[in-house]
């Protein structure tokens, strides 16, 4: 009989489900990371909620654990590569807390409209002050979403019943998404300049990060007013408190900062400034929701090896696992790279399998291409999950299987539709039926390991071009591991692509010192 561990305060409901399903479990909450290490050796799963650190240590003493289910989003508290290094699936509940955090926003929009925080303390106070706290009506008034996936959509539901117009901002939102949720499709430069509430949800990442930096807030209608539940780092905290001091923000709510926990902020006193601690998924409904999901994942995974959520393995059956490893290997990077390149811009999404490909499952591996994709913009998507938010977002995705044989004994190819009606595609096989091998680029034919950080560039095929890059990049210390060159015709005048594996990030200034270079067309850092 599976053995399961709750290690944090849970709802009941969670311990009810796995005990109905046979299988043993124990809730043993507060301990430390030595108490943990000590008892973690008996357990098939364990369940978790923020508390308890699923570190290496941790990991080691573990020698029965077979997955770990995070009741709620965030994973910073699991050392998922020793989890994956060790064979230990790691699985979220993505969303369970969705509703919630809309709600959450929508409450704090709330407050910043009517100046509700400061009103009650002032009335506390023995004042009564009804002139001071001159509010504004959210009807007719513009919300800004930033970030139209899940708690997004939400929230743009609750907001038109509230008869507000919402425009959204949104890279894989498409015309008829946006059609269907009754929001108008806006570049970020549109929804700055017109919203009159700016609501953020979306991860944090490379692209992200700072989108409302001090440049794009100068950007923004005056009075406008500014909520936050997604994450911290959206946000430049500093030139918000500068917007705020300024009269240019009339409002701000942040439930998510920079650094948490938040115990001091130069924002903390700010007029018309509203803080929570991180309240978004703190209710008794959505805890209800992702203990009862978590359990439901690890209880279906210990009995019958299903995988949902889980961020370190894609969902397949035992048979299939050793075939398609590598596959879903290349196809990863295949997703990441066209995501990288052109992530802003796809609307749809071929995954085309021949050869020895085409005999095997193409489930896991289109899966495999939608989670590098999607990843550019999501820290929370994996192979299980990526198919369902693509679909969400719009995005037209299909599978095709060809029986032909080509040049290559297997090889995978990803086509891209792009918003203007283009058509871009990358291919790849394996050497050795094991190592994946990029073969070619948008029509022009290039071997490539994609590997770490790289640097993609376009440029007009000519001599000396080798050596200015090459020299450009050295000047700048930053160390070329690998050269990989490919051109569309056979002489020199037209266009050629080279892919650099480098051995350090390359910097901003750095990119646009080869951006500057003669010849360049286009360039960009990648990451694999």
């Amino acid at each position: 009989m599976p053995k399961v561990l709750i290690s944090d305060k849970m709802d009941p409901k969670a311990a009810e489900i796995f005990r109905a399903r046979g299988i043993e479990v124990d809730e043993i909450t507060g301990k430390t990371k030595d108490e943990l290490i000590a008892i973690i050796g008996n357990y098939d799963g364990l369940a978790i909620r923020s508390a308890t650190k699923v570190t290496k240590d941790v990991l080691d003493a573990a020698t029965n654990l077979k997955v770990v289910g995070r009741a709620g989003i965030g994973v910073d508290n699991v050392d998922i590569p020793a989890a994956s290094a060790k064979g230990v699936v790691v699985m979220n509940t993505p969303f369970g807390n969705s509703i919630t955090t809309a709600e959450h926003a929508i409450a704090l929009m709330f407050a910043l409209a009517r100046q509700l925080p400061e009103a009650d303390v002032s009335t506390q106070a023995g004042k009564w002050e009804k002139n001071r706290f001159m509010g504004v009506e959210l009807t007719n008034k513009t919300l800004g979403l930033i970030g139209a996936g899940n708690i997004g959509s939400i929230v743009a539901d609750r907001a038109r019943g509230l008869k507000m117009k919402v425009a959204a901002f949104d890279p894989f939102l498409t015309p008829e998404r946006a059609v269907e949720m009754g929001v108008e499709k806006v570049t970020l430069d549109e929804l700055l300049a017109k919203a009159d509430f700016i609501t953020l949800h979306t991860p944090l990442t490379d692209q992200t990060r700072n989108i409302l930096s001090r440049e794009n807030l100068a950007k923004t209608k005056k009075g406008v007013r500014i909520i936050n539940c997604a994450r911290g780092g959206l946000v430049d905290e500093a030139a918000l408190k500068d917007a705020l001091d300024s009269g240019h923000v009339a409002g701000a709510a942040l439930d998510v900062f920079v650094t948490e926990p938040a115990t001091e902020s130069p924002l903390f006193g700010t007029p018309n400034f509203i803080s929570t601690p991180h309240l978004g998924a703190s209710t008794s409904e959505a805890q209800v929701n992702v203990a009862i999901q978590v359990a439901e994942q690890l209880s279906e995974y210990l009995l019958t090896g299903g995988v949902t959520n889980a961020l370190n393995v894609p969902s397949l059956s035992a048979e299939e696992a050793p075939k398609l490893k590598p596959y879903m290997a290349l196809a990863e990077k295949l997703g990441a790279l066209v995501g990288q390149l052109e992530g802003d811009r796809i609307r749809a999404v071929a995954v085309e399998v021949e050869g020895a490909a085409a005999e095997l499952n193409q489930k896991p591996i289109t899966a495999a291409v939608l989670a590098g994709l999607m990843r550019v913009y999501s820290d929370t998507v994996n192979m299980v999950n990526a198919p369902f938010l693509a679909k969400e977002r719009g995005l037209d995705v299909r599978e095709v299987r060809h029986e032909r044989e080509g040049d290559y004994h297997t090889l995978v190819r990803v086509a891209i539709t792009l918003e203007d009606g283009g058509e871009r595609s990358v291919a790849g096989t394996l050497f050795g039926n094991r190592e994946p091998r990029l073969v070619e680029l948008f029509g022009i034919k290039m071997e490539a390991d994609l590997t770490g950080d790289m640097l993609y560039v376009i440029n007009q095929d000519a001599p000396g071009f080798i050596g200015r890059i090459g020299s450009s990049l050295g000047e700048a210390d930053v160390n070329i591991a690998t050269f990989h060159l490919g051109r569309r015709s056979h002489g020199p005048g037209g266009e050629a692509a080279l892919l650099l594996s480098i051995d350090t990030p390359v910097p901003e200034p750095v990119l646009w010192a080869v951006c500057n270079l003669p010849g360049v067309k286009k360039v960009k850092a990648l990451k694999f």
